[in-house]
């Protein structure tokens, strides 16, 4: 795997925080929701990691014409054999980039709900099994808003985590000019797998079998717990509180990136960096704090300097 993500960041400059997550979200069956200014490269990683595991691939570009049947498939009429039959949409891929989520309308953010939470489509009345590994990365643009429609808390829930880019620096900003200028020039082609299912499937065996303390895990739980409280530092500011899935998104990414990290064993620092970026997009802040410039990361900030681990 070190040379799997190694490879990831060799074509993503500055971007060694999201190869981590999208690697993390791979290991442990989960979705991603990548947020960020056009060219960042959102849709380069997802590239990046299709190219670097077995499986098909498959993109829908998000507009707000879209139906759910552009999504999950349709029944089509075969005038040869006179029957219906079922011709499977985009979602039946093993890694899927859903880009620009928030151009789709309300009922094709639905449809995607089953499909992330259980690895299974119904159509027609018929319930199709996803293909296995099955994974969905999404992106959306937080600069133009016509035309949007904002995504509700029940489908972001279903992603394991909402990464948000940043612009880079000036030396990335370089390495990146220098980076594509070369592969111009290079005109390299797809490059060959370095995961199989097989192995993939191993890998996923040997996170569930990260130790998590009985402290470390109080800690996990008391993150989440602090979200619900009601007490000076959150009342008023927390509409919508962390559900239990979080809790148990937590435990699984900081599982996987001990494993990550060589480790058989899960510490603090595994949930301390991974908890933003896991839990944050599970809450919601009031309008009153938001009227007060306030965002989830922001009041989740304070939640994680508070909350010690045991």
């Amino acid at each position: 795997m070190a040379a799997f993500a190694a490879d990831m960041e060799a074509g993503l400059i500055g971007h060694s925080a999201l190869v981590e997550r999208l690697t993390i979200a791979l290991l442990t069956g989960g979705h991603v929701l990548l947020e960020g200014a056009p060219g960042l490269a959102k849709t380069r990683s997802v590239r990046r990691l299709a190219d670097g595991i077995e499986g098909s691939f498959a993109r829908i570009q998000c507009t707000p014409d879209l139906m759910p049947s552009d999504i999950t498939g349709l029944q089509v009429f075969r005038p040869d054999s006179g029957r219906m039959d079922f011709a499977p949409g985009p979602i039946f891929h093993h890694l899927v980039l859903v880009d620009e989520i928030n151009r789709a309308p309300p009922k094709v953010q639905s449809a995607l709900l089953e499909a992330m939470g259980e690895g299974q489509v119904t159509t027609g009345g018929t319930t199709r099994t996803l293909p296995e590994p099955f994974m969905v990365v999404a992106t959306q643009n937080p600069i133009e808003q016509e035309g949007t429609f904002p995504l509700p808390e029940a489908q972001l829930d279903r992603f394991l985590m909402h990464v948000v880019l940043a612009l880079p620096g000036e030396a990335d900003e370089l390495a990146i000019l220098d980076l594509v200028e070369g592969e111009l020039r290079a005109q390299a082609g797809r490059r060959a797998p370095s995961l199989d299912h097989a192995t993939l499937a191993a890998m996923k065996a040997e996170v569930l079998a990260v130790h998590l303390s009985p402290a470390l895990r109080r800690y996990v739980v008391a993150l989440v717990m602090a979200t619900r409280a009601d007490d000076a530092d959150t009342t008023g500011r927390i509409r919508h509180a962390v559900s239990p899935r979080g809790t148990l998104a937590l435990a699984a990414a900081a599982r996987a990136r001990a494993w990550l990290r060589g480790r058989d064993f899960a510490l603090p620092e595994d949930v301390t960096a991974l908890a933003p970026d896991v839990l944050c997009h599970r809450m919601a802040p009031t309008w009153r704090a938001q009227a007060a410039g306030e965002t989830s990361r922001s009041i989740f900030a304070g939640i994680l300097d508070r909350t010690q681990p045991l």
